[in-house]
């Protein structure tokens, strides 16, 4: 598949922890319940350090805070006083991850959770797809059911070794070429995308990701190669997870790079063929 774009487009679970926290004398609450006093009332994500209330006392998250003009509670004046009080029972409470309801089950103290959240295996997955500015998102389950009815147009091949043939290599602009491959039971999405770089220079990069983790992407190994008489150019390496995106591989020029007077070397008729294979680690 290819298509026109102006820019380019990626668990391990324990169980739910509960302890007994001391709120009163002669009394005890559960974590969860210590948990649910940090709610935020606009978006019902947790109100973590540094906490401020509004002048009746009322929290807060900070995500939400900046675009409110009043208390969500009182209608108050929000102000900026911080509750070193709650601040303080904050630090005993363990937290779920924001994506409970994906299937994480872990709980952790406030100063790990945003951290443990942002590389969360059970975090949405974005679609794969660049170029289409696509606004999917779902579970890892869905992916490719999403790809097969939203993006038809995109070429799925089974087996380890197959070929990437992208046509019109010549095309002006920003083109990316995308097709998927299935072997050893998973999925694998396959990109090639040209850029202008550099002054007007045209630069193509190929790359492979998993449909899948981070730790299942580390399984797996595949190799890039451009074949003509006497000449070959292979690039191997682990394939990333969609989690990561292509754009960082991009920028850091961690896949196949080459330009467009290596590509005219290998190419025929306007067309690229790329060799892919798949293999386990």
């Amino acid at each position: 598949m290819k298509r026109q774009t102006s820019s380019p487009l990626l668990p391990g679970t324990s169980t739910r922890s509960s302890q007994r926290v001391p709120v009163l004398a002669g009394t005890t609450a559960s974590n969860g319940d210590l948990a649910s006093l940090f709610e935020c009332p606009v978006c019902f994500d947790y109100v973590l350090p540094p906490i401020l209330q509004c002048h009746s006392g009322h929290l807060v998250c900070t995500t939400c805070r900046p675009k409110l003009k009043c208390c969500p509670t009182c209608r108050g004046s929000l102000g900026s006083i911080r509750n070193l009080a709650m601040e303080k029972v904050a630090s005993s409470v363990l937290f779920p991850c924001k994506y409970l309801s994906y299937g994480c089950e872990l709980t952790l103290p406030h100063t790990e959770k945003v951290t443990h959240e942002k590389l969360c295996e059970f975090r949405p997955y974005l679609c794969p797809c660049p170029g289409a500015f696509c606004k999917w998102q779902g579970s890892l389950d869905a992916v490719m059911p999403h790809l097969m009815h939203q993006h038809e147009s995109i070429t799925s091949l089974q087996g380890e070794d197959i070929v990437f043939l992208a046509t019109d290599i010549n095309l002006p602009g920003a083109v990316d070429w995308v097709m998927t491959q299935s072997c050893f039971g998973v999925h694998f999405i396959l990109v090639l995308e040209k850029q202008e770089k550099y002054n007007g220079h045209q630069q193509f990069f190929a790359i492979v990701q998993l449909i899948g983790t981070h730790k299942q992407a580390e399984n797996f190994a595949y190799r890039l190669e451009l074949n003509s008489p006497r000449r070959r150019l292979t690039w191997e390496a682990t394939p990333r997870s969609i989690h990561d995106g292509i754009a960082t591989a991009i920028m850091n020029s961690d896949c196949l790079v080459f330009d467009t007077s290596i590509a005219q070397f290998f190419a025929e008729n306007g067309n690229l063929g790329i060799n892919v294979t798949i293999s386990t680690c």
